[in-house]
């Protein structure tokens, strides 16, 4: 019996390729002299797609010369990368990697926001530029006392907020819907979170429907003591408007891990001094990348064997939603 073929479109972590090799036919997209060549000659036999934000946009560009193709496994728990609505009508299957990276992103987000609002990289520079010989270092703000919102509490933001209560601070959350089993205070909208809060953290998908959800308003809602935490998509928040918000001082500092055109970061967020900036690292681990490609691995595998995914993406379920008559 012929393994399945799957093409891996860019590189991928190790751990996908090793866990694919032996049972199914990989094809690396990246190592073909000519790439449009190779789709002519193979594209009908390719029947799944191992994908990350490295290959960019995955679509109907791509599904169009693959008319085998069955199912998409990414490897993130995000997945904006793939055009899910151009999968859906094509009847394909889109995986994500939930669960497997959720302790690890929140573990980064409380270090981001200490370090945020603690200002520790800026003591390190300091220490480091030998300038704590002249004078100690200048007081920092405190996580005592603060209100914080969580902006989409999913699985992450749920660990985030249970490692939050440790901390003896006030939590509160917006979502698309409220959820009747959290003991955390819901707003109907961000604004309305931040009305009521003086720290805020983006931990939901990006997309078209979070496009720029943080914006002037409600940074300015978040007010002049406020710390704005991104671990979510670079795109939920408006770029220009948060780079004025702290030039201005309309808010006191931001943490960033993610960026609307990673891995270029606007030389004007690079010199703010109220700003730490990460590289995207949230969930990257050695630990925590290994297991979301074995997630990657896991679902083709069950496809390919017990004809159902593990984690479907809402827009993409399995079994797929009956057709209304």
């Amino acid at each position: 019996m012929t393994a399945p073929a799957i093409l891996m479109p860019a590189p991928m972590h190790h751990s996908v390729a090793a866990g694919l090799e032996g049972h199914f036919s990989v094809h690396r997209l990246w190592e073909q002299d000519d790439p449009a060549a190779f789709l002519a000659a193979h594209g009908r036999e390719i029947r799944a797609l191992a994908v990350s934000t490295l290959a960019g946009s995955v679509g109907e560009a791509l599904f169009a010369r693959l008319p085998a193709l069955e199912i998409v496994s990414n490897f993130g728990v995000g997945y904006d990368n793939v055009d899910v609505a151009a999968a859906a009508a094509r009847g394909l299957v889109v995986t994500n990697t939930p669960g497997v990276l959720d302790a690890e992103v929140a573990d980064l987000t409380i270090a981001l926001l200490l370090a945020t609002i603690r200002r520790l990289p800026q003591a390190e520079r300091y220490l480091r530029d030998g300038r704590w010989l002249e004078a100690s270092f200048p007081l920092s703000p405190t996580l005592r006392g603060r209100r914080v919102g969580i902006l989409g509490l999913g699985g992450i933001g749920k660990q985030i907020a249970r490692r939050l209560e440790g901390f003896d601070v006030a939590i509160a959350y917006h979502g698309r819907t409220r959820q009747p089993d959290v003991p955390y205070p819901w707003h109907a909208s961000p604004r309305a979170l931040a009305e009521v809060c003086d720290t805020l953290i983006a931990i939901l998908p990006g997309g078209p429907a979070t496009h720029h959800i943080v914006d002037a308003q409600v940074l300015e809602a978040l007010g002049p003591d406020g710390v704005f935490i991104n671990v979510a998509r670079g795109s939920v928040v408006d770029e220009q408007a948060l780079i004025a918000a702290l030039a201005q001082g309309r808010i006191l500092a931001a943490g960033l891990d993610v960026y609307p055109q990673e891995p270029e970061v606007p030389e004007a967020l690079l010199a703010l001094p109220n700003a730490v900036l990460l590289p995207h690292v949230a969930s990257a681990s050695a630990h925590t990348r290994t297991a979301m490609g074995q997630l990657v691995v896991d679902n083709l595998a069950s496809w390919f064997t017990q004809g159902r995914p593990l984690t479907p993406v809402a827009e993409t379920p399995f079994p797929p939603a009956k057709a209304s008559q």
